[in-house]
């Protein structure tokens, strides 16, 4: 990001942000501006129009926004000389002196800029009939020299936005747009956005038949259909063998705690606005519903005494766990109320970290690697010096941090670093996936903690017959169930592997008189190991033309379709479709099976 913030594509949007304020100032006499930045794809502007404005406002918005650009208008950066100048060109400048009530926001910006900091204006000038037209709007920058080089932009939405994020405040318009450098990379970066939709999670879910949400249940939190139920089983099976190969010991925690337990963990203090409302019994003890795993592990570590010789102990847990998380940021299964972590915690000593440390992350490319998942960069996630949200000694961050990089060093692992990206307990590596849209996701992560062990006081005695602290690992390869599954779906636009299709093989009776047999291939196929698990059949009996059962299951994404039919029956073979390769002929049952991707 920090690259990016340095870039001239930054520069380009961020003055394309004002163009857009300016077109509006224009077109909507009266509007009163509030702030926008360049974000990661492009642009806002957050307005308190006079009138509402709609979805199909934006191309007369569009047009004014271009026809201004092309006059070629000089963009400066204007310094005022005092919080007293800065007030006065805010009133009879950025707003054209119509008052206070205009320029309210703008306002309320600049008192919240800290006294010795130097206020600056985003200054756009152009002659027009010989006079000098100024469009003035406070902005630190930067931006580029002429509006002549914003071409290639395009407004996108418009949403609700509350004014400076907190709800009890105004509800204000934002207007979201994009600009690139090129007609080609804006047209690429549109097909995109058309692309995503069709591989929306959401809109395939429903499709698919995988999950669902109900407005009596609640935002953010998924009920999962039986097709949907069999992948999360499907993975959760593959995760828990891997895990069992390496050494790890299932546990099972509950949902609900004592508020006692996250005020010695920090987590009362870090992470209140994502809890939900506590809850009290009749004895007055209060209890909040689980929003992570980790402080549970912690109590069944510390439940015995520990010696060097137990060490390494890694627990797993798909722990379900529920955070509080505004509807307006809700997406679906990516970013929901309810979802399960596939969490483990690993308490190892001082030696045994790096080498841990190391199993994990190759834990997690095993993971991604079964996924399809190949293209990922790591990411170590550093505390910020300038941020107090942080909790523990700096010898232990700086200790945990040189673990984690010593770690990656003696994999090869290419990894860049990311100040105040940490964890409030300590430093941690992200694994960065870019799906086949070219998207960054941020998926599987592990962490080295020196704060919680000291938090709980947890000990260990040493071969020096003497108490030591543990350190431990956090790690989630999958991130949670829900994120991963949505992603995949996004992905692979339904159409799963084969190992991790909830339907893998639809038979297709072609009339009433084979059915029975179309049942008893059925059994046989179940009664098949792929993979280590039965596969997953179905029997399309519907009384329908075999070139509409076909089709249904190719759009449900179905990998094999068997066509039974008399000939079949008597030869003893069955007709195969694949859904990329479409028909592959007859072939005996052995044949198909063998002909199966490993």
């Amino acid at each position: 990001m920090e690259a990016y913030e340095q870039s001239h594509l930054y520069r380009l949007r961020h003055s394309a942000a004002h163009l857009m304020a300016q077109a509006l100032t224009e077109l909507y006499p009266g509007v009163k501006l509030a702030i926008g930045p360049p974000i990661e794809n492009g642009f806002y502007y957050d307005v308190d129009p006079p009138e509402p404005i709609r979805e199909e406002d934006l191309p007369r918005i569009e047009k004014r926004m271009k026809e201004l650009a092309k006059l070629d208008m000089r963009i400066e950066r204007k310094v005022a000389a005092d919080r007293d100048e800065a007030r006065r060109i805010i009133l009879e400048e950025t707003t054209l002196g119509q008052g206070e009530e205009t320029a309210l926001y703008k306002l309320q910006l600049l008192d919240a800029i800290p006294e010795g900091e130097e206020v600056s204006f985003f200054d756009q000038q152009r002659f027009t009939n010989g006079k000098l037209r100024r469009f003035i709007d406070l902005c630190r920058g930067p931006h580029i020299e002429t509006t002549k080089d914003i071409k290639h932009f395009k407004l996108m939405s418009i949403a609700g936005a509350s004014w400076r994020g907190d709800v009890k405040n105004k509800q204000l318009t934002r207007i979201y747009g994009t600009a690139f450098e090129t007609q080609e990379e804006l047209d690429a970066y549109l097909h995109m956005l058309e692309e995503a939709k069709k591989r929306d999670h959401r809109l395939l879910g429903r499709e698919l038949s995988l999950f669902m949400f109900s407005p009596r249940v609640g935002p953010g939190l998924a009920l999962w259909l039986p097709k949907g139920a069999v992948l999360r089983e499907t993975m959760t099976d593959f995760l828990r063998k891997e895990q069992l190969k390496r050494g790890y010991d299932p546990v099972i925690t509950p949902q609900i705690a004592s508020i006692k337990l996250y005020e010695k963990s920090g987590h009362i203090l870090t992470f209140k606005e994502k809890l939900f409302p506590f809850m009290e019994d009749e004895e007055k003890e209060t209890y909040i519903l689980k929003p992570m795993n980790c402080p549970f592990h912690i109590e069944i570590y510390q439940s015995q005494m520990r010696s060097y010789r137990d060490l390494p102990i890694r627990y797993a847990e798909f722990g379900t766990v529920h955070r509080y998380e505004q509807s307006g940021e809700v997406t679906g299964i990516l970013r929901a109320r309810g979802f399960t972590q596939d969490d483990a915690h690993l308490f190892v000593t001082p030696d045994q970290l790096q080498d841990e440390f190391i199993g994990v992350v190759e834990l997690m490319q095993t993971v991604l690697r079964k996924l399809g998942l190949t293209d990922f960069r790591a990411r170590v996630g550093t505390k910020d010096p300038a941020s107090s949200k942080y909790v523990g000694h700096d010898d232990n961050w700086q200790a945990a941090t040189e673990a984690i990089t010593k770690a990656c060093d003696a994999m090869g692992l290419d990894y860049f670093v990311s100040p105040g990206d940490a964890a409030f307990y300590g430093p941690k590596l992200d694994l960065i996936i870019k799906d086949a849209l070219g998207r960054d996701w941020q998926m599987g992560t592990v962490q080295v903690d020196y704060n919680l062990p000291e938090r709980f006081d947890l000990e260990y005695i040493g071969e020096d017959s003497k108490p030591h602290r543990p350190i431990m690992i956090h790690r989630a390869p999958f991130g949670s169930l829900e994120r991963m599954i949505g992603l995949l779906t996004e992905q692979y636009a339904g159409a799963f592997p084969f190992w991790l299709s909830p339907v893998q093989i639809a038979i297709l009776p072609i009339a009433d008189r084979h059915v029975e047999a179309a049942e008893a291939l059925s059994q046989r196929l179940k009664d098949t190991l792929f993979d280590s698990r039965p596969l997953r059949v179905q029997v399309d009996a519907r009384r329908e033309t075999l070139g509409k059962k076909i089709r249904d299951n190719q759009g449900q994404k179905v990998p094999y379709m068997l066509i039974l039919g008399d000939r079949d029956i008597e030869e003893g073979t069955v007709g195969v479709r694949s859904r990329e390769q479409g028909d592959l002929g007859a072939m005996t049952v052995d044949a198909f099976l063998g002909s199966l991707p490993a």
